[in-house]
């Protein structure tokens, strides 16, 4: 896994009196075991991942507790798990990465949402929204219309996230509905504290099973029971819900001394408002404001007679929405003009239309509209844009001491799956330019420079699916790309099933790095273990052969050549149905987890540690930039020659080189020039490796003698 929380574990097991101290995944978790859940679900993504991980970690809490946990195969999945709650009075949970997962689990959150539940059904959703979001940029608000879901966006404060999701589970048997909970990325890495309660064993779990079956026409989805079901939800379901919301204040007032002015705002972007009105001098660090907040800690439905409540009286409020459609900021107009209550609302003309609502974004917006609803009266001091934002540019460039770069994403050094891209770059350059259906995962990083590499994405595992129209129309020239992660997501059924009905004739190269990386490296069926360390003995080779794929071969990416060779023996196998490439290496992130603890214990007990890295002669290099171009590795830098002759600076590589070998390979089958060599580092050298390192040193320093870059060094740190 990406991060351990073994370590916290026990925070899980506090009870009663007790106080909670650490960071908002495990209080979430906390919550989930303090409301009595029978069962729990997810598909990793961020930034709920951690969810999942910590779950996997409190296995043996689960266990005591009769929690029924599991890794589903995606989200379609663990949606799924919730129709335990349909019949039965069982409190289950399940979570996955907002949108795209919803997208996924549709079809049985929509059913389950028609029937309704007994048990409390409870979505944690991980939003991820704005520039730096991996996701395309849709709100989960308008599934849960849609659906008629509702929709928490809790305040980014622990003592609120746990009791909103508790309140969850009530609101959702309160009014038999699923409730969606979403967590912001902040929100699940926020620090804090909060009063624990006794974690609940459920009236129904692994330790109080089942008697019998119920079977009930009027919880299944057909008609004419869906009739009714829909009628429910309108008469009684959605009252139900209003009147808990109501009834518990779920949503929250925070006045303030300027009784004009008021801020409707959404529960997730409560810190970031409440720190820029700061900022203008409207606030303090502690929460005070000197304008009326309305907090929507439920997204959805709202509220009438609240919205009235706090409206009443005031001459202008400011609707505040990340994203769009303008959900809210339309609704709250349409509320207060049929209830005749005379206010202007303002919205999105003080903000970006759409993108993530950063601290800049909210301090433009509130300054603008703090400054047009003065109107004719002169503000106490211009909080606009000219004043607020570049002082704070330029306190950022004072303490960072310049701009900071941009840093695209890209593969980590290392990675297994650069040596693909490199070989597919190699052969473009033979064989001109070919359709590259890319996929989600780690291996997107081929759209980036330096491989500018696939020419659709659509979806986590339909790489392939994606080329069905394409590849009749291209013949030779189309690969599909897809990871180990993306084809038991979606990629075994929906991409092969439908490519072997159809007779497909193309091109996989499916990234078998082991793990789902990009998330992670939570366990995949092909890890070889899963999440509990069972093992298991699904591989990919045997359930493509087992579908019938009949050319299916491994390829070992770092060996470059061979690489190129196969790839190049299945693009030019036409007719020979689907030709599938394994390119089969650990996920070096993985790997390097793995064997720095070794290292570390070796090194403190003074054995003998010997390290293979890469380095490039400055003096050879001649500056041309292919072998950055080919591989893209981030250990590759640039660095001013010595030599007053040569204007063009050199290629070198860091000390964060783990000694792949990808460089080296380039060189042999690209034929670069030969600055490159390998070195071997050794840390607690014998008695035996000093002397000779000693003795080479005096050789090499009296004959100075520059190595050739095919010969190997080695370097002895004493």
């Amino acid at each position: 896994m990406e991060r351990s929380f073994s370590k916290q574990i026990d925070l899980l097991r506090l009870g009663a009196g007790d106080t909670f101290r650490g960071e908002g995944i495990l209080a979430i978790t906390k919550a989930l075991l303090q409301s009595g859940v029978s069962y729990v679900g997810g598909y990793q993504g961020a930034p709920i991942s951690h969810l999942l991980d910590v779950l996997s970690d409190a296995q043996p809490l689960l266990e005591e507790l009769g929690v029924h946990f599991e890794h589903s195969s995606n989200e379609a999945a663990a949606a799924a798990m919730c129709a335990a709650s349909v019949n039965y009075e069982m409190r289950g949970a399940v979570a996955w990465k907002s949108n795209v997962g919803t997208n996924v689990a549709c079809d049985a959150l929509s059913n389950i949402a028609s029937v309704g539940v007994k048990g409390g059904v409870v979505v944690i959703l991980g939003e991820d929204y704005g520039e730096g979001a991996s996701i395309v940029q849709e709100r989960s608000h308008a599934f849960a219309m849609k659906s008629q879901i509702w929709l928490l966006d809790p305040r980014p404060n622990q003592p609120k996230m746990v009791e909103m999701v508790e309140r969850a589970f009530e609101l959702s048997e309160a009014s038999n509905t699923p409730v969606m909970v979403e967590f912001r990325i902040r929100a699940c890495h926020v620090t804090g504290s909060f009063e624990c309660k006794d974690n609940v064993q459920s009236k129904i779990s692994l330790k109080n099973p089942l008697q019998n079956a119920e079977i009930d026409y009027d919880r299944v989805v057909l008609p004419p029971s869906t009739f009714k079901q829909e009628q429910n939800k309108v008469a009684h379901r959605m009252p139900a819900a209003i009147k808990y919301i109501q009834d518990h204040k779920l949503n929250e007032v925070f006045e303030g001394k300027n009784q004009d002015l008021g801020i409707v705002m959404l529960g997730g972007l409560y810190n970031s408002v409440q720190r820029s009105l700061h900022q203008l001098g409207l606030g303090d660090g502690f929460g005070a404001t000197d304008i009326p907040l309305y907090v929507l800690n439920v997204s959805y439905p709202l509220i009438d007679d609240e919205l009235e409540n706090f409206c009443r009286g005031k001459k202008s409020i400011l609707v505040i929405e990340e994203g769009q459609p303008s959900y809210h900021e339309d609704a709250i107009r349409s509320i207060l003009a049929k209830r005749k209550i005379d206010v202007e609302v303002s919205g999105k003309e003080h903000f970006s239309v759409a993108g993530e609502y950063t601290r800049e974004v909210l301090l433009k917006g509130l300054s603008s509209f703090f400054y047009a609803s003065a109107k004719n009266k002169k503000p106490a001091k211009p909080l606009n844009e000219t004043i607020a934002i570049p002082m704070l540019k330029q306190k950022a460039q004072e303490v960072l001491a310049g701009p900071i770069p941009p840093r695209p994403p890209g593969f980590c050094t290392g990675c297994p799956e650069r040596p693909v891209f490199s070989a597919l770059k190699i052969i473009q350059e033979e064989m001109g330019d070919f359709h590259i259906a890319a996929d989600i995962g780690c291996h997107s990083n081929c759209t980036l420079p330096p491989f500018n590499m696939g020419s659709t994405m659509v979806g986590y595992g339909l790489g392939l699916s994606s080329a069905a129209a394409i590849s009749p129309v291209f013949k030779k020239r189309t690969i599909s790309i897809m990871g180990d992660g993306g084809f038991w997501h979606s990629g075994l059924g929906t991409g092969f099933g439908s490519a072997l009905f159809n007779q497909s004739d193309s091109v996989v190269i499916i990234m078998a790095n082991g793990y789902s990386s990009a998330t992670g490296q939570q366990h995949l069926p092909s890890t070889g273990t899963n999440h509990l360390g069972v093992t298991m003995t699904t591989n990919l080779r045997d359930t493509l052969k087992g579908m019938g794929v009949s050319w299916v071969k491994t390829a070992h990416p770092y060996d470059v050549a061979a690489t190129v060779k196969l790839i190049k023996q299945a693009l030019n196998a036409e007719g020979q149905g689907m030709r599938v490439i394994i390119s089969e290496a650990e996920c070096q992130l993985a790997i390097q987890r793995r064997e720095k603890p070794k290292v570390r214990k070796k090194l403190a007990s003074g054995e003998r540690v010997a390290t293979d890295r890469f380095g490039i002669d400055a003096d050879i290099c001649t500056g041309d930039r292919e072998c950055v171009r080919l591989s893209g590795c981030p250990s590759m830098s640039v660095q001013d020659r010595s030599d007053p002759l040569w204007d063009e600076p050199v290629t070198y590589i860091d000390d964060t080189c783990v000694g792949c070998g990808l460089c080296g390979e380039l060189v042999a089958e690209k034929g670069l020039c030969p600055s490159f060599y390998r070195t071997r580092v050794i840390e607690n050298p014998t008695r035996i490796e000093r002397f000779v390192n000693g003795v080479r040193s005096k050789v090499i320093s009296r004959l100075r003698i520059k190595q050739t870059p095919e010969s190997s060094q080695e370097h002895i740190v004493q």
